[in-house]
Formats: C-alpha cells, sequence, structure tokens
C-alpha cells in the first residue's frame, strides 16, 4: 500500500504520485494504522499552478471510508456504486489496517472468478514458447514447478511461483523487469499494481526438457 505522510511537502507528494502513478493515496501520520484521510491527485493542481509554499495536507484531505476485512464483496460494490466511492480502507478485527482496496479491485474480482469459470487457457501452468522459454502463470505451484523442471526451489516461505519472483525482487516488479534465480532467468510478462499474473523463463542451457503430464 503507497501511502503519503500528513507532514510531506508537495514536492514529496509529487514524487511518489509520479513513481507511482496513481490517483489516490491514503495518508498517514505516525504509521499504516494511523490513517488521517484520502489525497487526491488532482487535488494538488491548483497548486502546482501558484505558489507551492501555501500548500498544507490539511487543505486536500479527503476523509478515509473504512469497511471491514469480513464484508461480502457484492455488497460493497453495491455500497461503492450507490455512494461513488473509489477507495476504501480495510481493516482487520483489532482496527488496524490490512491495506486498501479499490472499485476496480472488486470489479476485477468479479470478472476474474467469470473468466476462470469459462477460460480454459487461463488455468495452463505451463507453456512452451522456444526449446529453452517457457510461460510460466503466476499461481502456479512451486511444488509443480520442481517437479515439471527437476528444480529445487524453496516453497517455505511462499508457495507459488509468482511469490518466489516477488520475493527475490524484494518488491512488486513490473512488467519486463528480469531477475536471475539459481540459473533461472525470470522475466515479468505480465502484472497489475497488486501482483504478478504471468512470468516467462529462460532455463539454462543444458538443462534437460521440462516432463510434463499430457
Amino acid at each position: 500500500m503507497i501511502t503519503l505522510k500528513r507532514n510531506q511537502t508537495l514536492d514529496e507528494c509529487l514524487d511518489v504520485i509520479i513513481e507511482s502513478a496513481h490517483s489516490r493515496f491514503p495518508v498517514i501520520s505516525e504509521d499504516k494504522d494511523h490513517i488521517e484521510g484520502i489525497l487526491m491527485a488532482k487535488d494538488l493542481l491548483p497548486f502546482m499552478r501558484s505558489d507551492a509554499e501555501a500548500f498544507s495536507m490539511e487543505k486536500v484531505l479527503r476523509q478515509a471510508v473504512v469497511v471491514p476485512e469480513s464484508k461480502r464483496v457484492d455488497r460493497m460494490l453495491k455500497e461503492f456504486r450507490s455512494q461513488r466511492y473509489h477507495m476504501a480502507i480495510v481493516i482487520d478485527e483489532f482496527g488496524g489496517v490490512s491495506g486498501l482496496v479499490t472499485i476496480e479491485d472488486i470489479l476485477e474480482l468479479i470478472v476474474g472468478e467469470i473468466e476462470d469459470e469459462y477460460d480454459e487457457e487461463d488455468d495452463i501452468d505451463f507453456r512452451q514458447l522456444s526449446r529453452h522459454t517457457w510461460t510460466i502463470r503466476a499461481l502456479a505451484s512451486i511444488e509443480d514447478f520442481n517437479e515439471a523442471f527437476g528444480t529445487h526451489f524453496s516453497d517455505e516461505e511462499v508457495d507459488t511461483i509468482g511469490g518466489l519472483v516477488m520475493q527475490a525482487f524484494g518488491h512488486l516488479p513490473a512488467r519486463g523487469e528480469t531477475i536471475d534465480i539459481d540459473g533461472y532467468q525470470f522475466k515479468v510478462a505480465m502484472a497489475d499494481s497488486r501482483r504478478i499474473i504471468q512470468v516467462h523463463v529462460r532455463i539454462p542451457d543444458d538443462s534437460p526438457q521440462p516432463k510434463l503430464d499430457e
């Protein structure tokens, strides 16, 4: 979750906005569990045209919408649409902040469920592109990958190939980013603002061809 701090300057806010390319940001005071409100990037435009020193977070801060983790997706979508919400802060049972959810996230979840039901091709974990290059679904399990490719990647901390790649990067990588893991080159082929969707992996030239179930 990308946040802004209540005491940040206009230039500092703009740096975060430009780097992340997001339009809405939770504003925190001490830490992520102390959210003061929401800042919309467009609200900074008047200060960019005039004196930047006139900027203060209090002038642009909007009230944050808060929803519990247990709230059903269909009810959340109905509330988002009726109240014209675009983003809400998600809290756990102890009042701590778990993250945020946008209306795009909700719609993607619903559409994704429909696609999973009817699009069988999305369930294919491994697809060969060339002799040494494969497309891997990020949700493919490390265990299945190890079995197919004869590798020994650990699944103690993460379960999926997407998790393995993200762990190796140390951040959520963007499309096109590449990293080497034990001689296997992983390139992010598809990703969104929340997760890796698909990767391309180039296996070492001297590796045997993967053993896949027909």
